[in-house]
């Protein structure tokens, strides 16, 4: 049996990526500032993405706590792009709540959605939360040249957009952004 296109593309993508994080959260960011680590920063999300990617052979080259702040946030984004990862991921800010302002400060600046992340993980996420998923507005698309996965804050949130949908896709992602 032939092989389908996005397995072909998948084995011929690269297998370890550089990967951004970005923490969106005014109570840490008050707390802790400036850290420069998920482990300075006691950020559970941010401490399971960074060993899960590590233990899949990817390196974490970028990290950012930011308060719930349009400014800060695209100013973290801008640097993440700026820098040599592959992949951006920001977790919290996606909710419904009048501070969760990720979506609408990213979102705009993608050249291209990803819309099937989004359905994917709230999907995956029905499971574990029920119909509680409406509540998310987890999104990514494409910034000059990078994959941008806006994601919630919770550290099962992340883990699950991470091990199921994220590193699995990687290779295939990157491989199309940078054609």
């Amino acid at each position: 049996m032939k092989e389908s296109t996005p397995e072909t593309h998948k084995k011929e993508a690269k297998k370890s990526f550089s990967f951004a994080l970005i923490t969106i959260s005014t109570s840490r960011y008050e707390k802790y500032g400036d850290s420069v680590s998920p482990e300075e920063a006691e950020d559970l999300s941010g401490k399971a993405m960074k060993e899960l990617l590590e233990a899949a052979g990817n390196n974490v080259s970028f990290y950012r706590l930011v308060p719930d702040e349009k400014n800060s946030l695209l100013d973290a984004i801008s640097a993440a792009l700026d820098s040599s990862a592959d992949i951006v991921i920001t977790s919290g800010g996606t909710g419904l709540a009048p501070k969760d302002l990720t979506i609408e400060s990213v979102v705009p600046l993608f050249e291209k959605e990803i819309p099937g992340f989004g359905e994917l993980f709230r999907y995956k996420s029905l499971e574990e939360i029920g119909t509680s998923v409406i509540l998310t507005r987890a999104s990514a698309g494409v910034m000059k040249g990078k994959a941008v996965f806006c994601l919630p804050g919770s550290p099962n949130a992340v883990k699950l957009a991470l091990s199921e949908i994220i590193m699995p896709e990687a290779g295939h992602i990157v491989r199309h952004v940078k054609e």
